[in-house]
């Protein structure tokens, strides 16, 4: 269903219709110390533990936008290992349509919370915090289970 809705433009007096589109993000499931994983405890609505991620900015790849959101909040220069998957159901962010494209990364530097991260973390898969926000349970359990059967490099 699309959801379109007409506006009139300021300048001109022309009918416009503008279409609302899910956002696009990316997470970025960040490697460290073999094994382990870097989460975040967010500053802002909704709080909770997540994977590091964000916004695309216009004119910005996916690619680029895993990798500044990486540096934003976790002060980490990352290497991206391989797009895991898109994750794109409607409620999976309660504030917007968001549509996610989640990364693999190794990270390098020494982990500190910065920009809208309150906290950041070191995880493995028996310890992960709670609550996990938006869908990033269901994707750390897809990475985990990505993991199965072969050793953590």
């Amino acid at each position: 269903m699309s959801v379109k809705n007409k506006y009139t433009c300021q300048h001109c007096g022309s009918e416009m219709t503008v279409y609302r589109n899910p956002i696009p993000t990316v997470d970025i499931i960040i490697e460290v110390d073999g094994g382990k994983i870097i989460l975040i405890k967010r500053k802002n609505d909704p709080v909770g533990w997540a994977i590091p991620g964000g916004f695309v900015d216009y004119g910005e790849s996916l690619e680029e936008a895993a990798i500044r959101e990486a540096r934003e909040e976790t002060s980490l220069d990352v290497t991206l290992v391989e797009q895991m998957h898109t994750y794109s159901r409607p409620d999976r962010d309660p504030r917007q349509h968001t549509i996610s494209t989640v990364y693999i990364a190794k990270g390098r530097g020494l982990p500190q919370a910065a920009d809208d991260a309150a906290e950041i973390g070191v995880f493995t898969q028996d310890s992960l915090p709670g609550p996990l926000m938006f869908d990033h349970k269901e994707i750390l359990y897809d990475y985990f289970e990505r993991l199965k059967g072969s050793p953590i490099p």
